[in-house]
């Protein structure tokens, strides 16, 4: 029985801190592209490169089209590049709406060692440039997955006219629990993102689109931070909507554009 239990710990701790030490591997599934690689898309767009203070390198796309109503900032989810993400411009383009979309550090041509401060942090130098060619109240945020928590911090610390959340969490420790319940995350999580708190001080409209469906983040998250915030946020379900599917919904389609068709509004009504 000493044996066993002896046998049971070491196995914990070895998980644990395999799980501290390589987390990476199971939240982030990057794609790494060289920097002469070669970006197409059916649209015009420019590719972008922000060369940052700490030596790191942000890789961005930005789709311009003529009398736009403002711009989308599209905060991507956890995998691949923007490389294939760079296809969701067309959703917003045809729309009248501009579109920059920037690769996360270690994704695509982006450089640099990523911390979720430093994605925080470089998250917001792209808003501030935006800031420069558009005002604020022309500025919508949306973020998808992984990025629905980074789009919130973002919408928290500015005045964007609209926040959208795609499929978002409660918060990153909330739903990382739902699958490592036992072990302590509290002491080995590198990221946290607590979407939840962040809508605290958002003073824009906060519209989630969520799948019933989703199991991968569920849709039961959503309810929650529309609970929190009932006179703030606005949810949208996806009947039977799952996480990588909600464009072959027509209804996912019809609730994007009647948003971003909504006339600004008097933002201090929502502080």
């Amino acid at each position: 029985m000493v044996v066993f239990l002896a046998s049971l710990a070491s196995a914990y701790l070895f998980l644990t801190l395999f799980v501290y030490f390589f987390q990476h591997l199971f939240f982030f599934r990057p794609e790494r592209l060289a920097h002469t690689f070669q970006y197409r898309y059916p649209f015009p767009f420019e590719e972008l490169d922000f060369e940052m203070e700490d030596g790191g390198r942000i890789n961005a796309i930005y789709f311009k089209v003529p009398n736009s109503r403002g711009v989308v900032y599209y905060l991507k989810g956890n995998s691949r590049s923007i490389k294939g993400w760079g296809k969701f411009a067309k959703d917003f383009v045809s729309n009248g709406y501009d579109f920059f979309m920037m690769d996360y550090r270690g994704f695509g041509k982006s450089r640099g060692k990523r911390t979720q401060e430093r994605v925080f942090n470089d998250a917001q130098f792209i808003y501030k440039w935006l800031t420069q060619i558009y005002p604020e109240e022309k500025i919508v945020i949306y973020g998808r997955s992984w990025g629905s928590g980074i789009a919130a911090r973002i919408a928290s610390w500015n005045k964007p006219r609209l926040l959208i959340l795609d499929s978002p969490y409660f918060s990153f420790y909330y739903n990382t629990a739902r699958y490592v319940f036992f072990l302590p995350l509290k002491l080995i999580l590198r990221y946290d993102i607590r979407t939840d708190q962040y809508l605290k001080t958002v003073t824009c409209p906060v519209h989630i689109i969520h799948g019933t469906k989703d199991r991968l983040i569920s849709f039961k998250q959503s309810e929650k931070l529309k609970a929190l915030f009932p006179d703030k946020v606005l949810l949208h379900a996806i009947a039977d909507g799952r996480h990588n599917n909600l464009p072959d919904f027509p209804e996912f389609f019809e609730v994007l554009y009647e948003i971003l068709y909504v006339k600004p509004v008097n933002q201090s009504a929502w502080k």
